[in-house]
């Protein structure tokens, strides 16, 4: 008897829960992981193979990373959207397959620049003469090729966790939510954690194209198993009554006509914009995503600026395999803790979850010891990026999941969406600026100045500091915005 056939019996036994819900949930975990996975080959791969082949500056990867998220956050308005009106099984497919194929396209890069450039070979681009007009020219072919692919990339994995989200809501009730999220969350943390060990060793062996390829093609593995497994649970063979009764317990006490309404009726696209709750998650979003990609985009380069441990090093990948694997262990138990609340104390799940939310906010505060204690060893920043970039994972988990308890299921993708996009602002702004600070510091060098430190590290510095009060500004503005649980009804 094959896997198929076993789930299915097991499926029709309705005397025992059947708990498909956790294997739609380890998929949206696995597309999660690709994603970051995706997201990740260009950081990892800037500093040490492509800047050389196409001097590029801090600057350069820093507009690329910035346009990254400032397109991101354009599409995400209308991402979440697109996934409510196609609905998550086919609107899912699409996007990973928008993304796979942008991450592949990155591996054409080299080859289009050359001959744009009207270069013969690769070791042409090593010849060139730093500071040249042809050097010059080459990095802006190159940056442009590279913005072309992160825009197409930018358009699949805008609809990630719209859609993702929009899974969860359907398949969990609110006390187990933010629990669930936290487990799919935590693929970007896995993603990152395992990239730092694959990427650098195929583009060393391989070439920094072939990292882009074979990880791009991750993705269209997933939508085979996703094409096969995923359909609503009131609709899924694999989901028997007891766990579809599970699911559906939230909403106990309401008429067919107002559970029909809270699946299929959704609120008109620019009348979210009215709600409160719209603008507290929106700032959630905008304040803190950036944090993450920061970390995200600028670890590897931070280790190898700082310390002189570049990706394909020992040290360097033990650095960033460090970082994640804390972020990974953590971040999970982020998504417990407000389910904790709701069933020892009695709280209800909003109340529970801006609880858990003020705890996570205070952990990103020690990234203001990063830099000091880096002094003394790389291994200090490791673990404190880590501490915070496990307590904005919990953060994010439980911020995701106050739109389910809020919003009906038919319009949660398009309050993602929106949360999303002021995120990809956010984002941009750290970014960005992050890649002029950066380089403007490194000229300055001794001139520039910022809490005992000069040149980039007092850069890095001021960057940490921003990093660090951003969660409790976000908590004190979403508490004012909505002190207090209140559905949205339609």
């Amino acid at each position: 008897m094959d896997l198929t056939s076993k789930i299915t019996a097991t499926a029709v036994d309705t005397s025992k829960r059947t708990n498909w819900r956790w294997v739609i949930c380890s998929l949206l975990f696995f597309a999660t992981t690709i994603n970051y996975l995706d997201r990740q080959v260009l950081s990892l791969t800037w500093k040490d193979f492509i800047a050389p082949e196409f001097h590029w500056t801090d600057s350069d990867y820093g507009d690329i990373t910035g346009f990254f998220s400032l397109f991101y956050a354009g599409v995400s308005l209308f991402a979440g959207k697109i996934i409510d009106f196609m609905g998550s099984r086919k609107g899912y497919l699409i996007a990973i397959f928008v993304w796979s194929a942008a991450a592949c396209l990155h591996s054409l890069c080299g080859w289009a620049t050359i001959h744009l450039a009207g270069l013969g070979s690769i070791e042409a681009l090593y010849e060139i003469k730093a500071g040249s007009t042809m050097a010059f020219s080459v990095a802006s072919i190159s940056v442009w090729l590279f913005l072309g692919c992160r825009a197409l990339l930018a358009i699949g994995e805008s609809g990630n966790f719209p859609a993702a989200i929009k899974v969860t809501a359907q398949y969990f009730p609110k006390m187990d939510r933010a629990f669930a999220t936290s487990v799919f969350n935590a693929g970007a943390s896995v993603g990152a954690l395992a990239a730092p060990l694959c990427i650098p060793v195929l583009a060393k062996e391989y070439g920094w194209e072939m990292a882009f390829l074979i990880i791009g093609a991750l993705g269209f593995v997933w939508m085979i198993f996703w094409d096969r497994m995923y359909q609503a649970p009131q609709k899924s063979k694999f989901v028997n009554k007891a766990e579809l009764a599970y699911i559906m317990q939230d909403e106990k006490g309401e008429s067919k006509q107002e559970i029909k309404e809270n699946e299929t009726k959704t609120i008109p696209f620019w009348h979210c914009f009215k709600f409160r709750q719209t603008w507290a998650f929106v700032t959630g979003k905008a304040l803190t995503d950036g944090v993450w990609w920061f970390f995200l985009f600028w670890a590897p380069a931070y280790f190898s600026d700082q310390f002189g441990f570049t990706s394909f090093s020992a040290e360097g990948q033990a650095l960033i395999f460090s970082l994640y694997f804390i972020v990974t262990v953590l971040s999970i138990g982020g998504g417990y803790l407000p389910k904790l609340f709701v069933e020892k104390k009695g709280m209800n799940p909003y109340a529970g979850r801006m609880r858990a939310m003020l705890i996570f906010a205070f952990v990103p505060i020690l990234a203001l010891a990063a830099q000091p204690l880096g002094v003394y060893s790389a291994w200090w920043p490791a673990i404190i990026i880590g501490l915070a970039g496990a307590a904005h994972q919990a953060w994010s988990a439980n911020l995701y999941s106050t739109i389910g308890d809020m919003f009906p299921k038919s319009t949660v993708a398009s309050i993602v969406g929106i949360g999303t996009m002021a995120g990809g602002i956010g984002s941009y702004l750290i970014n960005k600026g992050s890649g002029l600070l950066f380089d403007f510091a490194d000229g300055k060098g001794a001139e520039f100045n910022f809490f005992t430190f000069s040149g980039k590290p007092a850069g890095y510095m001021i960057v940490f500091s921003v990093c660090a009060v951003s969660y409790l500004l976000a908590w004190v503005i979403m508490k004012v915005l909505v002190p207090k649980y209140k559905k949205i009804e339609i």
